[in-house]
C-alpha cells in the first residue's frame, strides 16, 4: 500500500496542512473531491484520507456526513487544526502596495477588519491554494492571496502578514479514515465512538433513543440530523459520544438505542484528540 494520505483540494489547502501536521510520515495526495480521496484509500493508492467534518466558525462541512456511512472506511483518528490565515504575495512585494487579495469566499469575511483598515479589496476565488498557485505563476505588485502558510511554502510566495483573521479561535475538525482499524485501542485522553442511525417511526422515538445515554451517564458531544435521498421523512442522525463500545455504560446505551432504531452504522472508535479540550 502506498505510504500516502489523501485529501480534497490543491496542495497548500488547509486539508494539506492538516496532513502535514497530523501525519508527517505520509506523502500528501491531492484529490479533486471528497469522493476521490475516499476512493484513493479504498483502491490502495493511499493509506489514509484526511476529511474535514466541521469548522468552529462555519459549522458542518457539506456532504461529509452523507459520504461516511457508505465510504467503506472507518474513522481511526481525529485532528483539530487551527485555521491561521496568512496574507502572501510574490517575493519583494510590500504590504502597503497590496490593493486586492484573492481567496475562497469563506476566508474573506474572516479577515474583514484586517482588509478594511488597509483598504484592501477581497475577491472570491474557487480555491485559496489554487489562487496562491496562480499568483506564483504570474505575480502582480498590487495583488496578494489569503491562504495557509503551507500554501506559501508550497508555491514559493512570501508571507507579508500572519494570523490576519479577525477571530483567533477558528479551528477545523478533521477525521482520518482508513480501510482497517484496531477497535481495541485505548487513547490517553479517552475514546470517541461515532455512528449514524435512523429512528423507528414511532412517537417520541428520538427522545426515547437518547434517554439511554442520559441514564447511563454517557456524554454525547455531537448529534446532527440530515435528510437521506432527498426524502423529508427519512432522517438520519450522526452522533459522537465519549467512550468505547466495550465500556459497560456505553454498551448499555447502545443496546437501548438499538431498540428504538431501524439501523445503526458504526463509523469508528478512535482516541479523542487533546485539541477537543
Amino acid at each position: 500500500m502506498a505510504r500516502s494520505i489523501a485529501f480534497q483540494g490543491e496542495l497548500g489547502a488547509y486539508s494539506h496542512q492538516a496532513c502535514v501536521e497530523t501525519r508527517p510520515d505520509l506523502e500528501p495526495l491531492a484529490c479533486r473531491s471528497f469522493e476521490a480521496a475516499i476512493a484513493a484509500v479504498r483502491s490502495g493508492r493511499a493509506e489514509l484520507a484526511m476529511l474535514p467534518v466541521e469548522n468552529s466558525t462555519y459549522g458542518r462541512v457539506a456532504d461529509i456526513h452523507r459520504l461516511l456511512p457508505d465510504s467503506g472506511l472507518k474513522i481511526v483518528e481525529e485532528a483539530f487544526v487551527r485555521v491561521e490565515i496568512c496574507l502572501m504575495a510574490g517575493a519583494g512585494t510590500r504590504i502597503e502596495n497590496i490593493r486586492e487579495v484573492r481567496a475562497h469566499p469563506v476566508l474573506i469575511p474572516q479577515c474583514a477588519d484586517f482588509l478594511a483598515t488597509r483598504g484592501i479589496r477581497g475577491v472570491a476565488a474557487p480555491d485559496s491554494a489554487g489562487a496562491a498557485a496562480e499568483l506564483a505563476r504570474a505575480p502582480q505588485p498590487d495583488q496578494g492571496v489569503l491562504a495557509s502558510a503551507t500554501a506559501a511554502e508550497t508555491y514559493g510566495l512570501e508571507i507579508l502578514a500572519r494570523n490576519v483573521e479577525d477571530l483567533d479561535h477558528n479551528a477545523t475538525r478533521f477525521l482520518v479514515m482508513a480501510r482497517d482499524y484496531d477497535e481495541t485501542r485505548r487513547g490517553d485522553h479517552g475514546m470517541i465512538t461515532s455512528f449514524v442511525f435512523r429512528v423507528r417511526n414511532i412517537p417520541a422515538a428520538l427522545y426515547k433513543a437518547m434517554g439511554g445515554f442520559a441514564t447511563n451517564g454517557v456524554n454525547m458531544t455531537k448529534l446532527e440530523s440530515y435528510m437521506v435521498g432527498g426524502n423529508f421523512t427519512a432522517t438520519q442522525f450522526y452522533a459522537d459520544v465519549e467512550g468505547h463500545p466495550e465500556d459497560p455504560a456505553l454498551a448499555r446505551a447502545l443496546e437501548e438505542l438499538d431498540y428504538f432504531t431501524d439501523e445503526i452504522t458504526l463509523l469508528g472508535v478512535y482516541p479523542a484528540d487533546p485539541g477537543r479540550r
